[in-house]
């Protein structure tokens, strides 16, 4: 079975592009919710320019009072400080709100999205130390990788409960030559070895960005996938279909018990 976490950061990158409360990243989390996806994800940046950090406490709230059974996701570089915009810190985050699971990103501060995986190849101390830190609260670490044996290797070396992999080459590959194309399809089995060689060493399995209706039910045909993350694909879907039949379109693609 493969779940549904929704990214809410372009509900936010809306609202934020006129101010105010509209459209409302609570709102469209208890829609995503409604229509069956089964966890919330988020990314807040240091420069806050969509999701903030009253967003990620507000969420964290809204699923601690109206729906506990759902997973909240956290995203974002551990390294990432506090700073003077209100921005506290992603360790705070972590330590405060406690979520299901945080993704570790290695992402810049003025990174647009993210677009590459952890190198790994050297052993990562401070990283394997958060990785422990986070666990101790209770929290499930994921580390975004790119599909590299020996990366999913060291992750879990690194002490990583599961992988996300970044599947943004495969979405490049299915708009530029088509789903059954042999350069998409040898892609495609890069990605496949990768979940079923992490799935082998024991590590949770996470899939995410560039994920749509056209390339989703391929990267999880193979039942190693635990998770989807999705966002920029699915909000903008929604303009044409709805945020609840949206949620639910993405839901049917899913391998399911």
């Amino acid at each position: 079975m493969t779940r549904l976490s929704v990214n809410l950061n372009k509900v936010a990158v809306i609202r934020n592009a006129r101010g105010g409360q509209r459209p409302s990243v609570l709102d469209a989390a208890r829609i995503v919710v409604d229509a069956g996806a089964a966890g919330l994800t988020v990314h807040p940046r240091p420069d806050q320019r969509h999701i903030t950090a009253r967003d990620v406490f507000d969420i964290a709230a809204l699923i601690r009072d109206e729906f506990p059974h759902i997973e909240f996701n956290i995203e974002g570089n551990p390294a990432a400080p506090a700073n003077d915009g209100g921005y506290p810190g992603f360790d705070h985050f972590i330590e405060r709100i406690r979520p299901t699971q945080a993704t570790l990103v290695p992402d810049a501060d003025d990174q647009l999205t993210s677009d590459h995986g952890w190198d790994l190849t050297a052993y990562n101390e401070p990283l394997a130390r958060r990785i422990a830190s986070y666990q101790a609260l209770g929290v499930r670490v994921s580390l975004f990788l790119d599909p590299d044996l020996a990366q999913i290797e060291a992750a879990r070396a690194h002490g990583s409960d599961r992988i996300e992999l970044y599947t943004g080459p495969y979405a490049e590959a299915v708009w530029s030559h088509g789903t059954d194309d042999s350069r998409t399809q040898e892609i495609l089995e890069c990605y496949l070895s990768a979940a079923r060689h992490a799935a082998g060493l024991g590590l949770g399995v996470n899939a995410g960005h560039d994920l749509d209706l056209t390339n989703l039910s391929t990267i999880c045909s193979n039942g190693d996938i635990d998770e989807v993350s999705i966002g920029h694909a699915l909000i903008s879907d929604a303009l044409k279909y709805g945020l609840f039949e949206t949620t639910r379109k993405y839901l049917t693609l899913l391998p399911s018990d």
